[in-house]
């Protein structure tokens, strides 16, 4: 077994276990440790390096998951075959940048942004993806340069039933699954399915699908949420004859929708022939509290749920791939409106994606990034401690953004402006409201922080909304 000293840097940015996995890396990569050296346990590093074992085993997990290190069981941890890998770029480095831009998100100089549509790309399995990439364009398999299948590869939607079965209790069909590039697409589908409909949103709300549903002639109709999510009454009062909901973990509040009103909801849609529920699950996968919530199409029992799932959080948002569980009876619909449609997202890319949750990449991927967001989003919570005589802190049970009330009523603008004004850039619920509404309340997103810069961001937020500062 090789003994690793680990030469620790003062360099804020970069948290111990991310220094221990470059080291490593590094040390894998050129050769000084060979293939099959066996490493010490992660017991055993984390006591001679004076750190917690969970950073190590977040090192190694890392490592793992990108092919640098072989987990054996019952016997240790051992250096892989360098030859089959390729590097994985740092942070920061021109792909992950890339990846950022494709992201829509665009770093402003000199400010700590919080931003609620981020993700940690600085852990995507860049090496992984090469991987499977390479063996998906070796020359044999030409086949990927040719037409496709309209509602995408078989591979690929029986990999999507396998997921959504044994994570999000859905039993469906490859025959009902759509896969396009963006959501946005699958709206777009939806409508020469369904036709104009008037489709009650949840207030507030994605606004980028409403903006989607009422260019295509939808009538939108905001209604109220609470705890509970979408209130069925008021549902049941707006004349609506679909509904776009987010039950697990809506967007933006973090509201889970609970079951009795699951049952209200799936009530309404029986209750006239030709009501749909349209159930956006784009985040199930983070959750840090309690179990995982079920999605609400795993209790249709009538077929009335549409779902729409997407990759774009939990492997990245330049990865253009969301799909669409259709019933039965909007399934036949599609083939009889939309089944000549090309599909819109590259063989190539179906099926490096397909291999990549066949073979067990994407389930070591999200548990790697589970744990790595809950590491922030419990850094975020302890630092956020001393602001909580002032604000009421929701949404905290699962995805990638907190909410924070002002319990001195203080307005929104005020606080992104202080916010602003220290170098921190925090967003507003207003801008998610259909109907227009004072807003007391921002959001707070910390999945492309790094721990250090969450801590320093809330700080610099304590300082800057402080009761004197505020006066």
């Amino acid at each position: 077994m090789i003994d690793l000293m680990i030469p620790f840097t003062d360099n804020k940015s970069a948290p111990y276990y991310e220094q221990i996995y470059c080291f490593i890396k590094k040390e894998i990569q050129e050769g000084r440790i060979g293939a099959g050296e066996k490493l010490p346990s992660t017991r055993q590093l984390a006591e001679k390096l004076s750190v917690s074992r969970s950073t190590t085993q977040l090192a190694y997990d890392q490592l793992v998951a990108e092919g640098y290190l072989e987990a054996r069981p019952c016997r240790g941890y051992y250096a892989a075959e360098v030859e089959s890998l390729l590097s994985m770029p740092e942070r920061g480095s021109e792909e992950t940048e890339l990846l950022l831009e494709a992201s829509g998100e665009e770093r402003e100089e000199g400010m700590l942004d919080f931003s609620p549509r981020g993700i940690d790309l600085g852990h995507f399995p860049f090496s992984v993806w090469r991987k499977l990439s390479r063996e998906t364009l070796q020359e044999g398999n030409r086949e990927f340069f040719a037409s496709g299948l309209p509602r995408g590869e078989q591979k690929l939607r029986g990999a999507i039933c396998d997921y959504l079965r044994a994570s999000r209790g859905i039993h469906c069909r490859p025959e009902q699954i759509v896969v396009g590039a963006g959501s946005e697409y699958l709206l777009m589908l939806l409508w020469q399915i369904t036709g104009k409909r008037r489709i009650a949103m949840e207030d507030p709300t994605y606004r980028q699908a409403s903006r989607v549903l009422q260019s295509l002639g939808h009538d939108i109709l905001p209604v109220a949420i609470d705890r509970s999510g979408m209130r069925a009454d008021l549902l049941a009062q707006s004349g609506a004859d679909m509904a776009y909901i987010m039950p697990s973990h809506q967007f933006p509040t973090g509201a889970v929708m609970s079951v009795s009103r699951r049952r209200e909801i799936l009530n309404w849609s029986v209750e006239v022939p030709g009501r749909y529920l349209i159930e956006d699950d784009y985040d199930s996968e983070f959750r840090y509290r309690g179990r995982p919530i079920p999605a609400l199409c795993g209790s249709d029992y009538a077929g009335r749920v549409i779902y729409i799932g997407t990759f774009s959080k939990a492997v990245a948002p330049a990865i253009r791939v969301s799909y669409m569980v259709l019933p039965e009876e909007l399934n036949r619909r599609y083939d009889e409106v939309c089944g000549f449609y090309a599909s819109t997202v590259s063989r190539v890319d179906q099926e490096i994606l397909a291999r990549f949750l066949e073979e067990g990449y994407f389930e070591r991927h999200l548990n790697r990034m589970r744990g790595i967001y809950r590491n922030k989003h419990d850094a975020l919570l302890e630092a956020l401690e001393p602001l909580r005589k002032d604000f009421r802190i929701s949404g905290q049970m699962a995805g990638l953004q907190l909410l924070l009330e002002s319990c001195r009523g203080e307005r929104e603008e005020t606080l992104i402006a202080r916010a602003a004004q220290a170098g921190v850039r925090v967003y507003g619920l207003s801008a998610y409201f259909l109907k227009p509404a004072e807003s007391h309340t921002v959001i707070l997103g910390y999945a492309n922080l790094e721990e250090e810069e969450i801590c320093r961001g809330v700080q610099i937020l304590q300082e800057a909304w402080s009761t004197k500062e505020m006066a």
